[in-house]
């Protein structure tokens, strides 16, 4: 793959297909595309706005829309311009610039596509053995064919070429169809049945002509050597080149048409012929095919089973019926149950069930019936949430406050007893509890954190840190002796 300049920027002129204004864009370029068939390739302003009013969608369309909408796919490369100049006889006219339209080459190409998407389901694909009929015609001059002038050369690639690209291409497409969702849910209707028979013979038809074709083709192409195909591609290119065209850029186009010529040539090969051990597309084909004719057969044979399996078991219940119609008593229509029913399906409950009687001659409808709570066998099955009403528990709420606010006088009397004259001096301090000790070193790093050693408590109440530098304290706790230097928190 060569990345070219041309693959790299933006495709501007397919924006007019999903903008704001498309209702009034794709109308217009419809318009130039109709015409352009015609072989009328340029327009006028007036012209365009005159075919647009006849449609009721345009009846307050302006000429001034008009002239807008045409400057817009102008400037997106949809249209090219040029002034009209034949018919002015003043200066003002020509001021007014009086442009002529035509289609842009894009824009042809592009229409072109919008109108096949437009009509792809009503044209539909379709498989032709006579394609490859004609395929193995052209191949078998392949040897023969470099005594022809160039000009027949040149059309007879183009046949070859055209017939192979609408055999892969509505091979590709036809079996999409019978590959998509829609066609597996048709296979699997009784309405199947009425024309399944013709799609299958359909389908053995163009295996038929493929088991015939491919060999002979595959026969013409190892036949022909390298250098034939090599010479015949060289004069197809040079008949290629030899084509006037406007827009050409020589040197570029020349070596941009040679790889794909190859290409196309390496494709039919890869399709009719086997090499280096890869399997040929068309045996690939030939088995695709051949398993799209088997799932028919096969949705068909089970349709055919689901009816004729109904049928019988229609008559089964009738005949079943009439013999319980004819049992004197429920002991009679039960035994003949357990004779029809019960022998071939057993269905078996396992349960700790306690029974009233260890008696066996105590029947199922004698002793009282059990229920048995049954979960599903899923790995989300979740047992239900037995719902309740909300519990009032504002008094023990309340207990919990009035707790913990008393226990947060406790600790704040027992804080305060270490603290002499609003200054808490670390190297003064007694032998002291943990949780102690954590709420001072807790004090002290806030306060450390700050440039301005000020910080405060969760009370509120406002300090800083003095230091005594190059002094170190012992602050003794229960759990053991902290070294540290001597700090003392001085509070407001």
């Amino acid at each position: 793959m060569i990345i070219t300049n041309k693959l790299l920027k933006p495709l501007k002129e397919a924006k007019y297909l999903n903008v704001d204004n498309t209702d009034r864009y794709r109308p217009i370029l419809r318009l130039f595309y109709l015409n352009y068939e015609k072989l009328k390739y340029w327009m006028y302003l007036e012209e365009v706005y005159e075919e647009l009013k006849e449609d009721d969608y345009f009846s307050e369309y302006t000429i001034e829309q008009c002239q807008q909408d045409l400057s817009v796919l102008v400037s997106w490369g949809n249209l090219n311009t040029i002034q009209d100049t034949r018919k002015v006889t003043t200066l003002e006219e020509f001021k007014n610039k009086k442009f002529r339209y035509q289609l842009s080459e894009y824009a042809v190409e592009i229409e072109r596509l919008a109108i096949h998407l437009e009509n792809l389901f009503v044209e539909g694909a379709s498989l032709e053995p006579s394609l490859l009929e004609r395929i193995r015609y052209n191949l078998s001059r392949l040897n023969n064919i470099l005594e022809e002038p160039a000009e027949k050369i040149y059309s007879w690639w183009n046949d070859l070429n055209n017939d192979f690209v609408r055999l892969n291409q509505n091979y590709q497409d036809y079996m999409r169809t019978l590959n998509s969702v829609k066609a597996e849910e048709m296979m699997q209707t009784r309405e199947f049945l009425v024309f399944k028979d013709n799609l299958i013979e359909y389908l053995r038809n163009f295996v038929k002509g493929l088991q015939q074709n491919v060999d002979v083709i595959g026969h013409y192409i190892k036949k022909c050597t390298d250098e034939n195909i090599n010479e015949i591609l060289d004069m197809v290119l040079s008949y290629e080149m030899s084509i006037p065209r406007m827009d050409m850029d020589t040197d570029r186009d020349e070596k941009l048409i040679k790889e794909r010529l190859k290409g196309r040539w390496q494709s039919i090969e890869e399709w009719f012929v086997s090499k280096n051990g890869k399997e040929a597309e068309a045996g690939k084909v030939f088995d695709i095919t051949n398993d799209i004719v088997r799932k028919i057969t096969r949705y068909a044979t089970r349709i055919s089973e689901m009816a004729n399996a109904g049928a019988n078991r229609r008559e089964e219940y009738y005949k079943v019926a009439q013999m319980f119609n004819k049992c004197n008593n429920i002991n009679e229509a039960h035994r003949l149950s357990a004779a029809v029913f019960g022998a071939e399906s057993t269905l078996h409950l396992k349960a700790e069930i306690e029974r009233e009687t260890d008696s066996i001659n105590s029947g199922v409808y004698e002793e009282k019936p059990y229920v048995a709570q049954i979960t599903p066998r899923t790995r989300t099955y979740r047992d239900k949430v037995t719902r309740t009403g909300i519990i009032d528990r504002t008094k023990e709420k309340e207990a919990i406050r009035l707790a913990m606010i008393e226990k947060a006088e406790r600790e704040r009397k027992l804080l305060d007893s270490y603290i002499k004259n609003n200054r808490l001096d670390f190297s003064k301090l007694p032998v002291i509890e943990p949780y102690t000790r954590d709420i001072f070193l807790v004090w002290l790093s806030k306060a450390l954190e700050r440039k301005d050693r000020n910080s405060k408590t969760e009370d509120g109440r406002t300090y800083y840190i003095e230091e005594r530098v190059g002094e170190t304290c012992i602050l003794e706790c229960t759990d053991g002796i902290f070294t540290m230097p001597s700090y003392i928190i001085c509070f407001e």
